[in-house]
């Protein structure tokens, strides 16, 4: 029993590792970009008019602010820790310090699934705008080829699902400043065509279209809330670039909290400007943002936010699918999964093969199975590593062995315990089904840590 709450020593987390130690070449900027790019993807374009027309109203951007409060507590619970702790891993190694082994593993094995789940889900909605912005241009992508496997509707094979996910992993494998680089480019375009629709659709608000204000009431806009809260899910992947960031108790937080605060402005301001031009009512159709440009007769617009939509996405991509590779690589350099996934590449110093594992794994369900139903489990296994990181802080804080300053959550512990019990609320309004599915995925998770991790782990050589 003692050997699955063993806790791993924060020395050896912080000693450098040789060939296994990441490269530092990332700033805050850096880090904010990263942010912004996992956070912001098509719920920008989609949320703010579907939740308005069925939950909100025009009260959507009360929605935001108060799932912003939310993600806020829990960002900071994440800067803490990746301060105090800077090494690769995110949830997974801050639950190895305060909870022990088990349950580290538990969490990683969580965080695999909503990172894999992500990239796949994304990369089939990436596909669909691709098609439909090609189509613009009348470049028809085949029916069979561009869509998961369903012969009774004609598609066999999501190709353009696959082809993104594998350039992303190609990018990743050449280094993660080559990567940032080009999050950068994608980030700048997103952000340019999100102010195109605010600078333009601005000058045709009409402000009674925000009347009546609240029409579903407080309840509507905590519905909302729960529903919109998952738009800024990603901000956690950042904390898994702690190990390859310069100066990281100051950056990190920065990175974290900084990204959050722009995601939420950028939210609150597409928001105002879309229940502005169109009435709340008028906006439960799957494109609001393109819809309300055809309104205004800007179809011109409408046709440059695909192009946003796109460029959404494949950040997204980019930024879960490295949160995923590094998690496989500190499980691996924990020896709870094998050896050759803690590689790292001579040259570009970033772990090849998990790499490669990771995103030829993801493509496939990306390009064959249908993964609507799953996608809510992407929500479950956030919100888990976000449970026990916020309650985790209150540990971590009874660790004289942690080296002291880096950013700490302020009024202890009252946040961090308020962050804890929000986040359990919105564990309960997940469906029956993601329970059950989450709990066979933790079932087969406990299988792969019994017959390999615990034996091979190397907490065992240090208990020697």
């Amino acid at each position: 029993m003692n050997d699955l709450f063993r806790k791993k020593p924060v020395k050896d987390l912080l000693k450098k590792n040789g060939d296994l130690q990441l490269k530092k070449t990332l700033g805050a900027f850096d880090l904010i970009l990263l942010g912004v790019g996992a956070i912001v993807g098509t719920g920008i374009f989609i949320l703010p008019g579907t939740v308005a027309a069925n939950h909100s109203g025009p009260a959507i951007i009360l929605s935001f602010i108060v799932a912003a409060i939310v993600c806020a507590l829990v960002a900071m619970c994440f800067s803490e820790f990746s301060t105090a702790v800077p090494v690769t891993g995110g949830a997974y190694t801050y639950g190895y310090i305060v909870y022990g082994e088990l349950i580290a593993w538990l969490i990683g094995w969580v965080l695999l699934l909503e990172y894999g789940l992500a990239v796949a889900a994304v990369a089939t909605g990436w596909s669909s705008y691709l098609i439909s912005l090609l189509a613009g241009f009348h470049i028809i992508i085949p029916n069979a080829i561009s869509g998961p496997f369903d012969p009774a509707n004609g598609t066999y094979i999501n190709v353009p699902a696959i082809a993104i996910v594998l350039g992303v992993a190609y990018l990743l494998t050449r280094g993660i400043q080559e990567s940032a680089k080009f999050n950068k480019l994608m980030v700048f375009i997103k952000i340019s065509v999100i102010l195109l629709f605010i600078g333009v659709g601005v000058f045709y608000v009409k402000p009674v279209n925000w009347h009546p204000f609240m029409p579903f009431g407080v309840g509507g806009v905590m519905s909302g809330a729960a529903l919109v809260f998952f738009a800024y899910l990603g901000f956690d992947a950042v904390s898994a670039a702690a190990e390859e960031v310069k100066n990281p108790q100051r950056n990190m937080p920065i990175g974290i909290i900084g990204s959050l605060l722009i995601c939420t402005l950028l939210y609150i301001v597409v928001s105002l400007v879309l229940t502005g031009i169109v009435p709340y009512t008028s906006l439960d159709v799957s494109d609001p943002v393109s819809y309300a440009m055809e309104i205004i007769q800007q179809d011109w617009v409408a046709g440059i936010i695909s192009l946003g939509a796109i460029t959404g996405m494949t950040t997204v991509i980019l930024v879960m699918a490295f949160g995923g590779t590094r998690l496989l690589y500190a499980l691996s350099r924990d020896g709870l999964l094998p050896k050759s996934m803690s590689q790292l590449h001579k040259k570009y110093k970033t772990p090849v093969k998990n790499t490669w594992m990771f995103a030829v794994v993801v493509a496939f369900f990306a390009g064959f199975i249908p993964l609507a139903k799953l996608t809510e489990l992407v929500n479950m296994g956030t919100l888990l590593a976000f449970t026990a990181v916020s309650i985790g802080i209150i540990y971590l804080r009874k660790d004289k062995n942690i080296p002291s300053g880096g950013f700490k959550v302020p009024f202890f512990p009252t946040l961090p315990i308020i962050s804890f019990l929000l986040c359990l609320f919105l564990i309960t309004q997940l469906s029956i089904h993601t329970w059950i599915a989450c709990g066979i995925w933790l079932v087969i998770g406990l299988v792969v840590y019994f017959s390999y991790g615990k034996k091979h782990s190397l907490m065992n050589k240090n208990k020697g």
